[in-house]
């Protein structure tokens, strides 16, 4: 199968186009840049040299390559641009998975309170919400695939089932959530730079961080009933991962270990969840370059309280990775090829 990257010289961009060329199964038609057109793609990301195949930064024009044989393609984009990529991929019977969040919001007016105007709102009906180890088994009819954000991957997948099989209660829920410094994407801003980062750590976008818009309506959709969550994302002094503590009220009668049986029962069998054992908290060093989410709870008897865990590498089961794992299911491959 021809594949492509449509911005492939960002953060996600570089780590699908890494994982893509080491694929066995597709072949890289195309990647894309407007700022790097005409380069060798070893002369951008000198990690492929000798393994580039000899391509090439081509311009991101949407109607030429929507013309091209390739088959399916990432769009490793902004917000907004994502969405004007889509409609003549989508026209020309291309499928698309989108790393932006232009189709991880179903409800318009959710995404219009959070990110503007939506580009391409006719579209919101033909796209799936597809985090692999949740997603409803209906999802690969459609020809847009939204792949979830980091920070979402990283609170859905410790949460979603536990709500949906009344293990804890929808009040009081706490996610703290720490995000390496390439989560913010490669620009140069001062914030960003190693001398303002290195040795600080600090809470950013409290009350309206545009992830929750997506973390709460997915909540809401498998558990069956709104549900509000506080959201308190931090930036670490990392390159990096993610890890996350959620602090959610167990429901009467509920224990760590209907927690985990819960857990067990939900992601028996899928290669990119572990959970460890109660007690051993997941550390973003021993997830980075995997894309793996690790996955770990408590008891807190004196407070009612679970205390759970996850960590997961931003870059990959946060984004490129979980969309190599999504076309994997989608294209019929086994699931962890190219990934592991």
């Amino acid at each position: 199968m021809n594949v492509g990257v449509v911005g492939a010289s960002g953060y996600s961009g570089e780590t699908l186009v890494k994982l893509l060329l080491g694929h066995p199964l597709v072949t890289l038609g195309a990647v894309t840049s407007r700022q790097q057109v005409g380069k060798p793609l070893a002369q951008v990301i000198p990690a492929l040299r000798g393994a580039d195949r000899g391509l090439r930064f081509v311009d991101s024009n949407a109607a030429a390559l929507a013309a091209s044989d390739i088959e399916l393609f990432f769009l490793a984009l902004p917000h907004g641009a994502a969405a004007t990529f889509a409609k003549p991929f989508i026209a020309a019977g291309k499928k698309v998975i989108d790393l932006s969040a232009d189709f991880r919001i179903a409800d318009l007016a959710t995404y219009t309170r959070y990110y503007g105007d939506h580009q391409a709102p006719e579209l919101l009906a033909q796209a799936r919400y597809v985090l692999p180890e949740l997603a409803p088994a209906d999802w690969k009819r459609f020809p847009i695939v939204a792949a979830p954000g980091c920070y979402p991957t990283s609170i859905l997948v410790p949460l979603a089932p536990l709500l949906r099989d009344g293990v804890v209660t929808r009040e009081h829920i706490v996610a703290n959530s720490f995000s390496g410094v390439s989560g913010a994407g490669r620009k140069v801003e001062g914030n960003y730079l190693f001398v303002e980062r290195a040795e600080s750590a600090t809470a950013y976008g409290l009350l309206k961080h545009r992830h929750l818009a997506e973390i709460e309506e997915q909540l809401a959709l498998h558990s069956g009933a709104p549900t509000v969550i506080q959201f308190n994302p931090h930036l670490a002094p990392m390159r990096r991962g993610i890890a996350t503590t959620i602090t959610v009220p167990a429901a009467p009668g509920a224990n760590v270990d209907n927690l985990y049986a819960t857990w067990h029962n939900a992601y028996k069998g899928r290669p990119f969840i572990q959970l460890l054992p109660s007690g051993e908290t997941p550390d973003t060093a021993f997830v980075t370059g995997t894309n793996r989410v690790d996955l770990s709870a408590v008891h807190d008897v004196r407070t009612g309280n679970f205390v759970i865990t996850s960590a997961l590498d931003n870059l990959l089961k946060g984004a490129g990775g979980q969309a190599v794992q999504i076309m994997n299911l989608w294209s019929g491959f086994p699931e962890t090829t190219g990934l592991v």
